[in-house]
């Protein structure tokens, strides 16, 4: 296992701060490559009661980024849509590991649950 130097804790926030985020389990449908795009792929998130795309810089995290596919991770779903390389992120991926220089992985749930179930 790789070792870190652990950042210091961030400032402290308030609870209601916490409770604006909206966290949720998504099942990876599809990776797909955006042209053009050295760092992100399009990723085709089921949600539940909807599908949404979200753009994710996994081409050189990973070295086949399809592995992922059929795979339940989080997302945070209420982010404004950001556009990127031409296509919309309608959230983010919530990955361990990136912010520390480590090889990012992805925060899963200890045994498969539905699509949208929140987080917190």
């Amino acid at each position: 296992m790789e070792q870190i130097n652990n950042a210091p804790v961030k400032s402290l926030i308030p609870h209601d701060i916490i409770e604006k985020i909206d966290i949720r389990i998504g099942t990876i449908e599809r990776v797909e490559d955006i042209p053009g795009a050295d760092k992100l792929v399009r990723l085709i998130v089921d949600l539940g009661d909807h599908r949404r795309t979200i753009l994710a810089a996994l081409k050189q995290e990973r070295e086949n980024p399809g592995e992922i596919e059929g795979k339940q991770a989080l997302f945070v779903v209420n982010l404004k849509p950001r556009k990127m390389m031409g296509e919309v992120s309608e959230g983010m991926l919530f990955d361990i590991g990136y912010a520390d220089g480590l090889t990012p992985v992805l925060a899963v749930p200890e045994k498969p649950v539905p699509a949208g179930t929140r987080a917190g």
